[in-house]
């Protein structure tokens, strides 16, 4: 899955295949661009902070960040050091050109030392996973040769599964938790984690391909597909509190959204404008936090450092 990503990002355009929230609206960006004023606050408006992302795309959503910060809060504008954590050197042209001021590191161990800012929008999915089946014989592990899955016994998944049934393990996603939450109780700071999956830790394969904007079969040409699968948040929520760092939710996108003022935005953008615009901004936010779109299936969770408040969207 790894080689087979690293493949797909480094040769083709990703958002032919897939449309995510900062490309469907600006107002995505906007909300986390206040969000973080609002965390930048909190933490005593240091002079300095690192403001990152990981996996950013097209550049889109730090795009959109900015120009919120940049118009309103210039104090905390000035104060930014911004870095993309991105490994392939395609998209970093294409960030580059959207964000000529950002830095950018392969991994967390990049970023420079200081209090951080990390935004992370549909990252941990794409991370390998391994697959586990729990049969009668016990415990096999899926691997593929020559296109197809073949099994291998291996030694106890410490998890409940009924016969049959297939359990996922992301350890990139969990090392890159770790290590975030390590950097937070140490530097201080805050993450936001978005991303779809499930609120509890839950069996079955959610391993799935998309390949010219359609579903299409995971094992067939590799590198031609981009590769996801849901991220289990309860078992980053546990790794992080370990680590020593506040979690905050997981909660439904939709809420985060609704709590920070999406429609209410929406409202502010469309006012007067043609009635097809005002439209099309509403149906926009709609989309980004209806719980029959991508309110519900989408998740959001935040990790802080032990001395820092709840933040925004997370207080009841």
């Amino acid at each position: 899955m790894a080689r087979a990503n690293a493949a797909y990002y480094a040769r083709r355009d990703p958002f032919a295949d897939f449309v995510t929230s900062p490309e469907i609206s600006q107002m995505f960006g906007e909300l986390l661009g206040a969000w973080a004023e609002s965390c930048w606050e909190a933490m005593g408006k240091p002079a300095r902070v690192v403001l990152a992302e990981a996996g950013p795309g097209r550049g889109t959503l730090m795009a959109d960040v900015l120009r919120l910060i940049e118009r309103l809060i210039p104090q905390f504008a000035a104060a930014i050091d911004l870095w993309l954590i991105e490994t392939s050197p395609r998209l970093r042209e294409v960030q580059a050109q959207k964000l000529p001021k950002a830095k950018f590191a392969d991994d967390l161990t990049g970023l420079p030392d200081g209090p951080l800012i990390l935004l992370a929008n549909e990252f941990l999915d794409a991370l390998p996973i391994r697959q586990f089946r729990w049969t009668e014989e016990g415990w096999m592990e899926r691997f593929v040769v020559d296109g197809a899955f073949v099994e291998w016994s291996c030694a106890d998944v410490p998890r409940e599964a009924d016969a049959g049934q297939i359990v996922e393990r992301c350890e990139a996603a969990e090392e890159f938790t770790k290590a975030l939450a390590g950097r937070l109780a140490h530097s201080g700071g805050v993450a936001l984690l978005v991303d779809y999956g499930s609120l509890r830790s839950t069996p079955g394969d959610s391993l799935q391909a998309l390949r010219h904007g359609k579903p299409a079969d995971p094992l067939a040409n590799p590198g031609s597909a981009d590769l996801t699968a849901h991220v289990d948040f309860e078992a980053l929520s546990k790794l992080a509190k370990a680590a020593g760092v506040k979690v905050h939710g997981p909660l439904a996108q939709g809420s985060f959204l609704s709590r920070l003022g999406v429609y209410q935005r929406a409202n502010v953008l469309a006012r007067g404008k043609e009635p097809a615009r005002a439209m099309k901004l509403m149906a926009e936010a709609n989309r980004l936090a209806d719980p029959a779109m991508m309110g519900t299936l989408f998740k959001v969770m935040a990790l802080a450092a032990p001395e820092l408040p709840v933040p925004a969207g997370f207080d009841l």
